[in-house]
């Protein structure tokens, strides 16, 4: 067994080393579900097998070294050499092996299932969101407000309540499903969503959008055009860049794309059944929907709502719209 644990624990090593030196292609998910399975086996054999045996060879210690200590106490003989306690405990004492498969088994299931059912940890790696996030904001994201899914082949389990226009979206990148994006919903299934010369419409009725304070992005050194806007009961922040043209360049083929008509102008797109239509919050600087298509349901992975930390910035801490 130790041996064969020394393989395992290096193969998750070697697994997690080549995903960090980008080798390949790392699914946290799987690895925490592989970890969850491999360690719950090991704490079942502890439980059932080796545990039962060292007790088993500890209680037989214990019972030779009290009928000899009787033996030699009739004799006379009072002084013996070795700690029996101590012997004992070392029996009972958990291999390494043991402790670092079945001892981490408790922890490993409580991350997996809050990671898997209740809430997951998620750092904002772009601008696209900006203002509502920014670069290096930590946040939480609900898994189970659109419905509880089965990790890795992200079944649904429960309904939930449907995503809603202007809910702030995780979700598996409909191109490469390995990628976490995080953008806002602006189409929810039948909508028709226009974005035209950045002026966005849904079902015709144009969305409210004021004007506020410029914004100034540190990283870019530079202000934009900063406006509040109200999808459904949300009220939110966006950008737009006057340098950046209305027309969508560089679109790619999609799934349902002939429900979507380009021009100069911009987009307007017509939202299939079981699919939603995202943006980033920072319009001109967001590969959202526009660009690569509809968000399928069975992408979604769960409802941002939390900014738990930014060691850039403690003031950044708490909830947002």
């Amino acid at each position: 067994m130790p041996l064969l644990t020394t393989a395992v624990l290096a193969a998750f090593v070697a697994y997690a080393g080549a995903w960090y030196l980008g080798a390949l292609e790392g699914n946290f998910a799987l690895l925490l579900f592989v970890a969850t399975v491999v360690t719950g086996l090991y704490w079942l054999a502890e439980r059932f097998y080796f545990l039962p045996r060292r007790r088993a060879a500890a209680a037989t210690l214990q019972a030779q070294g009290t009928q000899r200590r009787a033996e030699l106490a009739a004799r006379g003989i009072t002084q013996v050499d070795g700690d029996l306690a101590e012997a004992r405990q070392r029996l009972l004492m958990q291999p390494w092996w043991l402790d670092w498969t079945a001892g981490l088994f408790p922890v490993i299931l409580a991350v997996f299932v809050l990671r898997s059912f209740l809430f997951e940890p998620f750092k904002i790696p772009s601008g696209s969101m900006i203002p509502t996030l920014l670069v290096g904001d930590l946040i939480l994201v609900n898994k189970f407000a659109y419905g509880v899914r089965l990790p890795v082949i992200h079944t649904k389990l429960t309904e939930g309540t449907s995503p809603q226009r202007g809910d702030v979206m995780v979700f598996r990148y409909p191109p490469k499903p390995s990628l976490d994006y995080i953008k806002r919903v602006v189409g929810v299934p039948g909508d028709e969503v226009a974005y035209l010369n950045k002026r966005l419409t849904i079902n015709g009725k144009p969305v409210s959008k004021e004007p506020v304070s410029d914004f100034f992005d540190e990283d870019a050194m530079a202000y934009y055009k900063q406006y509040e806007e109200v999808l459904g009961t949300r009220r939110h922040r966006i950008l737009n860049d006057d340098k950046g043209a209305a027309f969508v360049p560089g679109v790619e083929n999609f799934p349902n794309q002939g429900n979507c008509r380009y021009s100069l102008e911009g987009v307007v797109c017509k939202v299939p059944e079981g699919h939603y239509f995202m943006m980033g919050d920072n319009r001109d600087n967001s590969a959202d929907s526009r660009f690569w298509g509809f968000v399928p349901d069975r992408n979604i992975v769960g409802k941002a709502f939390f900014i738990w930390m930014n060691f850039g910035s403690f003031k950044r801490i708490g909830s947002f719209e």
